[in-house]
């Protein structure tokens, strides 16, 4: 190491390592034959039912009753929620359509969702198909169409937002301009149903990723990071073959085993990456040698802390078993603050190896989050105090020992309500409110300090937390009319129910004013983090994805 800095102090250049893993092979695909006319044909509408969606393709249908009226339209919906393939409606529309306009992308995954299904449509069942967006989402479907293998798919865009629009409003867009080529929406969709856009581009056909970048001195490296988007724009620590070579010491696998795949969103592509690649972004972060089997075992789970969703979503990371002490994590007080080394430089990994494995994450492009979120930077990364819990630990009721070493990682911290204790008389009011706060999508995952943990034994006898989340899955109920008209609850449940998925259907069978759980009691979850010098606590709406041994990537 003393090498290496004399060498930055001299100006001399330095070779580091480049921290990016290796894309998706692409295939290339062909468009379905285009037609030479409209009239006296039925174009199909399909909506991906995501906000509002269907609204504006009724406007469609309506101009083409107005200015084409030979030409039949046939609106209908996907059988499922828009990131699910539909075989039966595409068999449909081949056997009865000559042609479909599939929309509206409008969010970080249904646009990529939306423009899968129209690759779909056009090279596997053979109809000209136009996918149709919002203008905030062209890099997205490009990125998407180019990975699916027709980066010529035909797009035609409308202004954002699409949800809560009205007829009108949307009748304006579907007669107005698309805002990324300023020509007619309408005349578009026509010239791409009958002759094409005339977007096709090459596509890349290179997996290979350089294994260091050009030497360069120090200073023009940091610069060369920064400018390629390879870090959160913090400093980092220039990933040398000294560095890497001093991280892989901390694991017994070879450097050039693969530990797994990731994509910022569905449709966009599975990278690979190898145990170098992640110990090179392990470097960046400021992580010790001894942290290097968490973070491999984080990047096995193949969960980007890193996510593309426009609902600026964040990761949550907990460390259970004995490893919590080897590497001397925090688990006490400030756990989830920035004052222990391991906790800090572990998220940090994780968010940095997601980031650049994946094939990045920029903002709109690669990330959609519309107002971001700060938790990003470490991802919420702690130690559970399980010497401090009356129960068992995380690990163990996801099926580990107690003696395994375990990373669990949970998605969403987009709402978060927070307590001091549980009062005598209304603790189980209060409780309810909170749970009432979290989103609908996203369940709840309680942080308690072991203060609180006790007290909800205390004052509800819940000596297990099977019993304690049973009773908040009980417990966070409201009327189902209320339930249903959330908006979240219609993109990506309502679609889920009709297609007649347990146990939201049966929740949509209710009466207006029935209360129905908010949750589904399997993905409550309880976690005891917090030094005891109060009974504050909180619940995180946060959504547990997967478990991961770390002792499997000593």
């Amino acid at each position: 190491m003393d090498d290496i800095a004399t060498q930055a102090r001299s100006g001399a250049k330095i070779v580091v390592h480049n921290p990016v893993g290796y894309p998706p092979k692409i295939t290339k695909k062909t468009s379905a034959p285009r037609l030479d006319g409209l009239d006296g044909k039925t174009i199909y509408l399909v909506d991906c039912r995501f906000d509002d969606s269907i609204e504006l393709l009724k406007q469609v249908a309506e101009w083409f009753a107005a200015h084409m009226p030979s030409v039949k339209t046939k609106l209908v919906s996907l059988n499922h929620y828009y990131g699910h393939d539909d075989p039966e409606t595409w068999e449909e529309i081949r056997a009865h359509g000559d042609a479909a306009i599939v929309g509206v992308g409008h969010c970080s995954t249904c646009a990529p969702a939306v423009a899968t299904h129209a690759i779909t449509l056009e090279t596997r069942y053979g109809v000209p198909t136009v996918a149709l967006h919002t203008d905030k989402f062209d890099r997205v479907v490009r990125s998407t169409a180019r990975v699916g293998g027709l980066p010529g798919l035909d797009c035609v865009y409308v202004p954002q937002p699409v949800m809560g629009k009205t007829a009108e409003e949307l009748r304006a867009y579907v007669n107005g301009a698309d805002p990324i080529t300023g020509k007619p929406v309408m005349r578009e969709v026509v010239e791409a149903l009958t002759g094409g856009l005339g977007a096709d581009a090459a596509l890349p056909n290179d997996r290979s990723t350089p294994r260091f970048v050009d030497e360069d001195a120090e200073d023009n490296l940091h610069e060369l990071f920064l400018r390629n988007n390879w870090t959160d724009k913090l400093p980092i620590v220039l990933p040398t073959a000294e560095r890497v070579a001093a991280m892989l010491a901390g694991t017994s696998r070879k450097p050039d085993a693969v530990v797994g795949r990731m994509q910022p969103t569905l449709n966009r592509g599975m990278w690979e990456y190898t145990v170098e690649k992640v110990a090179v972004n392990a470097v960046m972060a400021g992580a010790r040698p001894e942290y290097f089997p968490v973070i491999l075992a984080l990047a096995a789970a193949g969960v980007s802390a890193r996510g593309s969703t426009s609902s600026s979503a964040a990761a949550m990371v907990v460390v259970n078993g004995p490893v919590r002490h080897e590497i001397g994590m925090n688990c006490g007080i400030g756990a989830m603050g920035p004052y222990n080394h391991a906790n800090a430089t572990i998220g940090r990994a994780f968010g940095l190896l997601s980031q650049n494995l994946q094939g990045g994450s920029v903002a709109g492009d690669t990330f959609m989050g519309s107002q971001g979120n700060n938790l990003t930077y470490n991802s919420v990364t702690f130690a559970e105090n399980e010497e401090r819990s009356p129960w068992e630990p995380l690990h163990t009721r996801k099926g580990f020992k107690p003696g395994d070493s375990v990373v669990s990682i949970f998605y969403g911290c987009r709402s978060n309500t927070f307590g001091l204790g549980l009062r005598k008389d209304h603790w189980r009011e209060h409780v309810k409110d909170m749970l009432t706060g979290i989103d609908a999508t996203t369940a709840p995952c309680l942080l308690l300090d072991p203060i609180t943990a006790r007290q909800f034994i205390d004052r509800g006898a819940f000596d297990t937390t099977e019993k304690l989340v049973h009773w908040l899955w009980d417990t966070a109920r409201i009327p189902a009319a209320r339930y249903w008209d959330l908006q979240l609850v219609q993109n990506y449940i309502y679609p889920r129910a009709t297609f007649g998925e347990e146990p939201m259907a049966t929740k949509l069978k209710a009466a207006p004013d029935e209360l129905i759980p908010i949750f589904q009691e399997k993905d409550i979850n309880v976690v005891v983090v917090g030094g005891e010098t109060n009974g504050y606590w909180s619940m995180m709406g946060a959504t547990w994805r997967k478990s991961v041994s770390v002792d499997e990537w000593r």
